[in-house]
């Protein structure tokens, strides 16, 4: 019998743990009531989730409570991560994939801790130098990868090489049907422009570009990071989370604007009903929920990171993720795209 995909989730981690947890667990479950191919592990305060999960109708064979006593708050720092968080819901979910029994680990908990102790419990593949934070990201024709937003603030030629790998890996496998577009984020999209790391990345990538790895479009500068001619963004830590807390600080803007303008006076409420639908489809596509989990890569184990404050939908989306991330063999694709950079060496 085929193993099931095995999910291991932090069910203590992030704000008003674990009810919105369990709460964004159920809705998954529902919306995937008629497959039979996966399990979740949720570790923390066993009595605790067992009072949340009966108050949905979630069936016993679908779900394990594995009992966690300790909680990381978000308080402690990576530095003392090692000595405190031990045996708490975060670690002991991520150790579940050195045990055996899981294939992915979720938190919505400490997101400095979770790197470390991620980092410290699966170790680095021996193929990459330097693990990357990837998000997902919404363009004109669906869904980018974005990477690094944050796990490193300098990188080499050789990162921004194995974060277009390992970013085309991760695309492929929640995206099987098409095609990883990769590009340079870079304040030009001509090939003189920008710093001799950028140029060097550019050379590198030039000469792995085919059908079977990835197409490679050059650079591409900020402003069309959405139009989704390219669907692999690829960048060094600062800049990557600079351009995502701006994304992010744009489209509330947008949203709160928008909201503040159609409510001002009886014509602009009455527009809203004539234009119900657009503005629904609007909404939907900025939604940030939808694009909830970051998912570090480079480890010998995918986790994700769920943002700590987002309700039950966006943990919703966090959970199908992982699900999709699975399904889609990442490791696989992982260690398959990073074997082109042993034969190019």
């Amino acid at each position: 019998m085929k193993k099931k995909i095995t999910i291991a989730i932090d069910a203590m981690g992030g704000e008003n743990a674990p009810k919105k947890n369990i709460e964004g667990l159920n809705i998954f479950l529902k919306n995937n009531k008629s497959k039979d191919d996966f399990i979740i592990h949720l570790y923390g305060n066993k009595k605790i989730i067992d009072q949340e999960i009966a108050k949905f109708n979630i069936k016993n064979d679908l779900v394990k409570v594995i009992n966690a006593e300790g909680v990381v708050s978000d308080e402690e720092t990576p530095l003392t991560a090692i000595k405190n968080s031990k045996n708490t819901s975060m670690w002991n979910s991520i150790k579940d994939q050195i045990d055996g029994d899981a294939d992915i680990s979720l938190s919505a908990g400490n997101t400095g801790v979770l790197f470390v102790i991620s980092k410290m419990i699966l170790k680095m593949m021996k193929e990459v130098s330097r693990p990357a934070l990837a998000g997902l990201w919404p363009s004109k024709k669906g869904m980018s990868v974005v990477l690094d937003l944050g796990a490193n603030i300098e990188c080499n030629e050789k990162n921004l090489v194995d974060f277009s790998e390992m970013g085309a890996a991760l695309y492929k496998s929640i995206f099987p049907d098409q095609k990883p577009r990769v590009a340079l984020l870079n304040i030009g999209s001509e090939e003189i422009k920008g710093t001799e790391i950028l140029k060097k990345a550019y050379s590198e990538l030039k000469g792995l570009s085919n059908d079977e790895n990835f197409i490679f479009n050059g650079y591409i500068e900020g402003n069309k990071i959405m139009n989704g001619e390219s669907n692999v963004i690829v960048t060094d830590g600062f800049t990557g989370n600079i351009a995502l807390k701006t994304a992010e600080g744009t489209a509330k803007f947008l949203t709160d604007s928008l909201k503040k303008s159609l409510s001002e006076n009886i014509f602009s409420k009455l527009s809203i009903v004539f234009s119900y639908f657009s503005l629904k489809k609007f909404k939907s596509k900025l939604d940030p929920r939808k694009y909830n989990g970051a998912i570090f890569l480079g480890l010998n184990g995918p986790v994700v990171k769920s943002h700590g404050s987002t309700d039950a939908i966006g943990f919703y989306y966090s959970i199908d993720l992982c699900y999709r991330i699975i399904k889609g063999n990442l490791m696989h694709q992982l260690k398959n795209n990073l074997s082109h950079l042993d034969v190019k060496d």
